[in-house]
C-alpha cells in the first residue's frame, strides 16, 4: 500500500479526481502541501494575488467548463480573503471546493496566529464543510467534497486542513475512494411520472403559456431540451439572468430575459400567461417584482432539484422534483405517451399578441455623435466576435447592457454573479473562463468601479499568459448606484461619483498589456478590430461612454411584473 504525508495526500486526492487547475496563494498552514505541489506535473496551480481573485477564478472556470473549481489558501486572513467569492458560488448554485489551512489541531480555539473558524465563518454560505482532524480523513473527506460540490443542487464545499495533519515526516496509508455514499445526502434526480403526466396535460390545455428557465438549465446541460420541447409545443421562452444561453438568444421563440432589466415582451408575456413552465429558476426577488401581483392568471409549474426551491416564494401549482435534463426527457417521454399536442389556434393568437408587444422595440435607443453609447459598445463586442465569445461581467448597468444586447446562443457563454452581485467578479471571472477554454475568446465587461476591486489580477494574466479582453466601459461613476440616486433619491448624487480614476491605459502598460482609449463614436469599431485582433494580448480598453444614460426597461418597484420604465420618461 502506497504511504503518503497527509500533504501528499491532499494532492494525490486532486490528481485521482482529476483537478486540472488549481488556484491558489501559499501561506504558512499549507506550506506542506505547497512543497507537495512543488513536485507534481499534472496539476497547473495558477498564483493569484489576493484569495477572493482565486475563488472568483475557481468560479468562472467552473461555468464555463461545468468543471468543479478548486481553490488551495492558507488559514486566516487567506481562508476569510475567500469568504465573498465562496457566497458568490453558493447564491448561483455553482460547484467548487475550497481547501483552507488552519492552525495546528492543538492550538484550535487557542486564538493562535492567523486562527479563524473556517467552518463557522463559512457555514452560511457552503453547501458542506468538513474539518480534518487526522491525515487519513483527507481522501475520503476530498472525494466527499467533489461528489457533494458537483450533484444535486451544486455548490461550494469547504475542506479545513490543519497544519500537523500536513506533517511531511509523517506516512500514512492511500487509498482514493472509486465512490462515496451518503446516507444523508441522496439528491432527487428523476422527476415524479404522476406529477410530469399532470403538467403536460396542462400544458396541453394551455392558450397562453410561457417557459420561464434559469440556471438550473444551464447547469444540467439541458439546453437542447429546453429547445426540442419549446419548439415541438412553439412555446414563447424567457431566461432569467443566470439561464441565458440555455436558449439561443436568435431563436425566433425566445423573447429576452425578464424581471427587473427584463424585455417589455419577455414580462408582458409572463404577467398575461395562463401557464407557466419553469425549469431550473427559483421566482427570485428581481423577477418577480411584487409577489402579491406575480402573473394572476398563471398555474405553476416549477420543475427545480432542489425542494426547498419549490414555492418558497410563488406556490408551485405542479410542483416536480429533478434535474431539468432528467425531467425535461421525461416530459417529452409524457407528450409522445399522451398523444398530446398545443392548441394551434390558441398558439396563433397568443403569438399575435407577443409579437405585438415585441413591436414595441423595448431595447432601441439613440445615437450620439458626441458620446458613445454603452449599448452600442455590446453591439460592437457581439458583432467583431460574431457572437462567439465568452462573456464575463462585473455588476451593474454594464452587466445588464452585456445581458440585453449580446445575445447568447450557447449555455456557459454567459458567466456573471446573478445573486450576490459582486463587483471585482468579472476579470477573474474571465481568467478562469480562459483558462478552461483556451480556444475561446474571453471578454470581461466591466466599469470604472468594478474593474478596480480586482485589478491586481492583471499581475496574474502577465504571469501566466491570460490573454483576455477588457471591456471597460467607464462613465466616472458608479453608474447603477448613480441610476437609482437620480430615480428614486431626487438626483441627489451621494458619494456615486468616480473624480479621481487612474489612466486606465497606462496602468495596463505597467503591468505590460496593450492599452486602449477611445472616446469618439466614430473610432469605436475600428478599436475593437484592434483590440480583437490582437490574440495572444491581454487588451484594456478604457471606453468613456455616455455619463448620463440608463438601463432600460425597468420594473417599477412594487408593481406587477410588466409595470415598467420604458425610458426616462415613458412608463407602462
Amino acid at each position: 500500500m502506497e504511504m503518503l504525508s497527509g500533504a501528499e495526500m491532499v494532492v494525490r486526492a486532486l490528481e485521482d479526481q482529476g483537478v486540472e487547475h488549481l488556484f491558489g496563494y501559499p501561506g504558512g498552514s499549507v506550506l506542506d502541501i505547497y512543497d507537495a505541489l512543488f513536485e507534481n506535473s499534472k496539476i497547473e496551480h495558477v498564483l493569484v494575488r489576493h484569495e477572493q481573485a482565486a475563488v472568483h477564478m475557481a468560479d468562472g472556470y467552473s461555468r464555463a467548463t461545468g468543471k468543479v473549481g478548486t481553490v488551495l489558501v492558507t488559514s486566516g486572513p487567506g481562508a476569510t480573503n475567500c469568504i465573498t467569492g465562496i457566497a458568490t458560488a453558493y447564491m448561483d448554485s455553482i460547484p467548487m471546493v475550497v481547501l483552507s489551512g488552519q492552525v495546528p489541531t492543538h492550538y484550535i480555539g487557542d486564538d493562535a496566529f492567523q486562527e479563524t473558524d473556517m467552518i463557522g465563518i463559512s457555514r452560511p454560505i457552503v453547501k458542506h464543510s468538513f474539518l480534518c482532524k487526522k491525515a487519513s480523513d483527507i481522501p475520503l473527506a476530498i472525494k466527499k467534497a467533489y461528489y457533494i460540490a458537483a450533484s444535486g443542487r451544486p455548490g461550494p464545499v469547504v475542506v479545513d486542513l490543519p497544519k500537523d495533519i500536513q506533517n511531511p515526516k509523517e506516512k500514512h496509508p492511500y487509498v482514493y475512494p472509486s465512490s462515496v455514499e451518503m446516507r444523508s445526502y441522496n439528491p432527487t434526480g428523476i422527476g415524479h411520472k404522476g406529477q410530469i403526466k399532470k403538467a403536460m396535460k396542462a400544458l396541453a390545455e394551455a392558450k397562453r403559456p410561457v417557459m420561464y428557465v434559469g440556471g438550473g438549465a444551464v447547469t444540467a446541460e439541458a439546453s437542447a431540451l429546453v429547445v426540442q420541447l419549446a419548439e415541438l409545443f412553439n412555446l414563447p421562452v424567457t431566461n432569467t439572468l443566470m439561464g441565458l444561453g440555455s436558449m439561443p438568444g436568435t431563436h425566433k421563440q425566445f423573447i429576452g430575459m425578464l424581471g427587473m432589466h427584463g424585455t417589455f415582451e419577455a414580462n408582458k408575456t409572463m404577467h398575461n400567461s395562463d401557464l407557466i413552465l419553469a425549469i431550473g429558476a427559483r421566482f427570485d426577488d428581481r423577477v418577480t417584482n411584487n409577489v402579491a401581483k406575480f402573473c394572476p392568471h398563471a398555474t405553476v409549474v416549477h420543475v427545480d432539484v432542489d425542494p426547498t426551491s419549490i414555492s418558497k416564494t410563488i406556490k408551485a401549482h405542479i410542483p416536480i422534483v429533478g434535474s431539468a435534463d432528467t425531467v425535461l426527457a421525461q416530459m417529452l417521454e409524457a407528450i409522445r405517451e399522451l398523444g398530446l399536442k398545443p392548441d394551434v389556434q390558441a398558439m396563433e393568437d397568443w403569438w399575435a399578441q407577443i409579437e405585438q408587444w415585441r413591436s414595441r422595440q423595448c431595447l432601441r435607443y439613440e445615437k450620439s455623435d458626441k458620446y458613445i453609447k454603452p449599448q452600442q459598445v455590446i453591439e460592437s463586442v457581439y458583432r467583431i466576435t460574431k457572437g462567439q465569445a465568452i462573456v464575463s461581467s462585473d455588476v451593474g448597468q454594464h452587466q445588464m447592457f452585456a445581458a440585453l444586447y449580446y445575445p447568447y446562443d450557447k449555455p456557459r457563454q454567459w458567466i456573471n454573479s446573478g445573486g450576490l452581485g459582486t463587483m471585482g467578479f468579472g476579470l477573474p471571472a474571465a481568467m478562469g473562463a480562459k483558462l478552461g477554454c483556451p480556444d475561446a475568446v474571453s471578454v470581461c465587461v466591466t466599469g470604472d468601479g468594478s474593474i478596480q476591486m480586482n485589478i491586481q489580477e492583471l499581475s496574474t494574466c502577465m504571469q501566466y499568459n491570460i490573454p483576455v479582453k477588457i471591456i471597460s466601459m467607464n462613465n466616472q461613476a458608479l453608474g447603477m448606484v448613480k441610476q437609482w440616486q437620480k430615480m428614486f433619491y431626487e438626483g441627489r448624487q451621494s458619494h456615486s461619483y468616480m473624480d479621481s480614476l487612474p489612466d486606465f491605459v497606462k496602468l495596463a502598460e505597467a503591468y505590460g498589456h496593450v492599452g486602449i482609449k477611445v472616446t469618439d463614436p466614430a473610432e469605436l469599431d475600428a478599436a475593437l478590430e484592434r483590440c480583437f485582433s490582437l490574440t495572444d494580448k491581454l487588451v484594456f480598453m478604457d471606453i468613456q461612454i455616455d455619463p448620463e444614460e440608463h438601463v432600460y426597461p425597468m420594473q417599477i418597484k412594487t408593481g406587477a411584473m410588466d409595470e415598467m420604465w420604458l425610458s426616462k420618461t415613458e412608463r407602462t
